[in-house]
């Protein structure tokens, strides 16, 4: 069944949504207040690194199926259902930020069509819904949640593979509405009430978090017994209860989520007069874990980082995407700065910071490539897992740094083939 379907917002959730809406059949209306960017999409110009994405926007631009405008009004006239995929940024005391949701509700009101269904597909905390309805002003129409769990890198695989689809709503008739816009995935559905879904998506955000938390601490015990942390969650993956993913070590969890959700979780868990102190605990192993990388280069280098060159690879949060949002790559290299060193660093989706609104990295001088980043460097920093990395001529990296010395916060590399060059390696949870 072809639906007519509006998506609010053309950020990374949004624009994937609708494009990938319009590939499952739908006619889909994306609508954004920047000019330049609506003029951008609508030839296909995606401003996003994301594996397949700018294809399945040109596919549906090409089939007449997606379409992008300038205001929601323009966007929701006609249309069946309106997802709503607007910021909903952390606020200062760790709750999330309703104002882009409510503005949008407030604009879309008078314009939606009587029976219509208004899906809300940003992070949201428990009770947005019943926000979302007041803010929309109409008793025709129906709110309902439906979380999404994209992961940044293989967010279009996500879409159109998904785990299970989460559909939050008080009338059952509206959820299956809903529901049948997916009915081509074949996908576990969860149908709850709205509170459920909302929690939902920030359990498991929170929950996966804890289990980076959880591997990030045992690396440190690792290192301190002389067991090898690899072999240690080899051994712990086989059982099915806990899995291998989500346990590889490294400086620390960022991005766009997890950091906004687990602080949002905590707060709803306050609010509702709970104490969550084992989130809270998971908060702060992550933030220690950016400390504990800088102790690793400083050990290595046998000296204070005062004065010392620094190469750093990655700045990104994560390889296969060009998102620097509290990138514990970046947050690593602001403790190395804190503790005197220069930092030259290089990232294949980080050219420069000159063109890339938000972009924060003052102070940080950025190469053009890997071996540009190490001339001169006393210490070499492993902060982001691009493969590309593992097959360098890591003779030509040895001429080039000062010293041989290199901190791999991904155990990315081959550590026994870097010491038989004779560099001085360090990884995390490993002697």
């Amino acid at each position: 069944m072809t639906s007519t379907i509006a998506v609010v917002g053309t950020g990374y959730v949004g624009l994937t949504t609708g494009a990938y809406l319009a590939h499952l059949g739908h006619v889909v209306i994306c609508a954004d207040v920047v000019p330049d960017k609506v003029e951008r999409l609508s030839r296909g110009e995606v401003p996003i690194l994301e594996a397949g994405l700018e294809e399945l926007v040109r596919e549906g631009l090409d089939g007449g199926r997606l379409s992008f405008v300038l205001g929601a009004g323009a966007a929701v006239a006609g249309a069946e259902f309106v997802f709503l995929c607007v910021p909903t940024p952390q606020g200062d005391d760790g709750s999330a930020d309703l104002s882009y949701v409510r503005q949008a509700a407030i604009e879309i009101g008078p314009d939606l069509e009587p029976e219509c269904v208004v899906i809300n597909k940003s992070t949201v905390p428990v009770g947005s819904t019943r926000i979302v309805e007041e803010a929309l002003g109409r008793d025709d129409v129906f709110v309902v949640s439906n979380p999404e769990f994209l992961r940044e890198g293989s967010a279009v695989h996500d879409c159109l593979h998904p785990d299970r689809i989460v559909i939050g709503s008080d009338d059952p008739a509206a959820a299956m509405r809903v529901a049948e816009l997916f009915e081509r995935l074949r996908a576990p559905l969860v149908i709850t009430d709205p509170a459920s879904a909302e929690t939902i998506k920030y359990a498991s955000n929170a929950f996966l978090a804890t289990k980076v938390s959880f591997v990030n601490a045992l690396a440190n015990v690792c290192e301190a017994v002389g067991a090898d942390v690899r072999e240690v969650v080899l051994g712990m993956g086989h059982d099915p209860r806990i899995g291998f993913e989500f346990l590889k070590p490294g400086p620390g969890w960022g991005g766009s989520c997890f950091p906004k959700d687990t602080r949002a979780m905590v707060r709803i868990a306050e609010d509702a007069g709970y104490d969550f102190g084992l989130l809270k605990g998971v908060i702060t192993v992550n933030e220690e874990q950016y400390e504990r990388m800088a102790d690793k280069v400083e050990r290595l280098l046998g000296r204070s980082l005062a004065g010392c060159q620094v190469a750093a690879w990655g700045l990104t949060f994560k390889a296969r995407t060009d998102d620097l949002r509290d990138s514990p790559a970046i947050a690593v290299i602001r403790r190395l700065q804190g503790r005197g060193a220069r930092v030259r660093a290089y990232d294949p989706a980080v050219a420069d910071d000159g063109g890339r609104p938000g972009l924060q990295l003052g102070g940080i001088d950025t190469a053009t490539d890997p071996y540009a980043a190490c001339e001169g460097a006393d210490v070499l920093v492993v902060l982001t897992e691009w493969d590309e990395f593992r097959w360098l001529d890591f003779d030509k990296v040895a001429g080039l740094m000062a010293g041989t010395r290199i901190v791999d916060t991904r155990n990315l590399l081959d550590a026994a083939m870097l010491r038989r060059q004779g560099f001085a390696y360090a990884g995390v949870g490993r002697d």
